[in-house]
């Protein structure tokens, strides 16, 4: 693990304790609201607290994010965001721009307090190696997508190094092609030389590198909304991988020009 010396034995030890505090802070007001308060359920108040929640932790550790594109404003039909996946960044870089829910690994749901948190604010657990939970995952993105929601989802499967878009599940655009929701394309790209590479190493270990990174410049490029009206899921996904690549190549171009 890269520490940086004192100055990253520092900042892992005030991001983990910010973490943990930010984290338990905003899930302790989310879980009050939403038991007790009359709006508990509505979608616009999950989102603007999950929005505060992840531009919190994206500033805590330091994440200097430029968005390239336009964000499209929010319709009456469902939004499904797909972006390669290099980093846990990624995840709160995803949610702090769009809100919406995210498509995660099964084993997240029993993990302390982020566990919690993702469990309560709706996102949708896959196991990738059962077929069963599979096909469960696709009806639960179409339900929440027909309900005029934004789900963002990784369909590469996991992380990689580097640039190249890897192949793609085919699980969230069969959703979007029965749902009719707008596929939204993204692209990513850190700086060259940072520590945000999620790659051949545990959560744990990765989580602690970079909290003791120094500050990340990270590109988010925004392509423009795919129809999914009458198209075919086969379609879908190589028209979003084809976008999905051009938006990390200018991502490249700009994080590291």
């Amino acid at each position: 693990m890269t520490t940086g010396g004192a100055r990253g034995r520092a900042r892992l030890a005030f991001r983990s304790a910010g973490l943990a505090g930010f984290t338990g802070t905003m899930l302790a007001g989310w879980l009050g609201r939403s038991r007790l308060g009359p709006r508990g359920d509505d979608p616009d108040v999950r989102d603007r607290w999950v929005r505060t929640w992840t531009k919190g932790l994206l500033r805590l550790y330091a994440i200097r994010l430029k968005v390239d594109g336009t964000i499209p404003p929010r319709g009456s039909g469902g939004r499904l965001i797909v972006s390669n996946h290099r980093s846990a960044i990624d995840i709160g870089i995803l949610l702090s721009v769009f809100g919406g829910r995210m498509v995660s690994r099964h084993d997240l749901a029993g993990w302390p307090m982020i566990g919690l948190a993702a469990r309560s604010t709706g996102t949708v657990f896959v196991d990738r190696r059962s077929p069963q939970s599979g096909m469960l995952t696709i009806r639960a993105m179409r339900r929440v997508l027909e309900a005029g929601e934004t789900i963002c989802v990784f369909p590469e499967g996991t992380t990689f190094a580097g640039d190249e878009v890897r192949p793609f599940q085919p699980g969230a655009f069969l959703a979007a092609a029965r749902s009719g929701a707008d596929v939204i394309p993204v692209g990513i790209a850190y700086a060259t030389g940072s520590e945000a590479a999620f790659f051949d190493e545990t959560f744990p270990r990765h989580l602690a590198r970079i909290s003791a990174a120094p500050p990340t410049r990270a590109v988010m490029s925004v392509g423009e909304p795919i129809a999914t009206k009458g198209a075919r899921a086969s379609a879908l996904e190589a028209t979003a991988h084809a976008a999905i690549t051009a938006r990390v190549a200018r991502a490249r171009a700009l994080v590291d020009g």
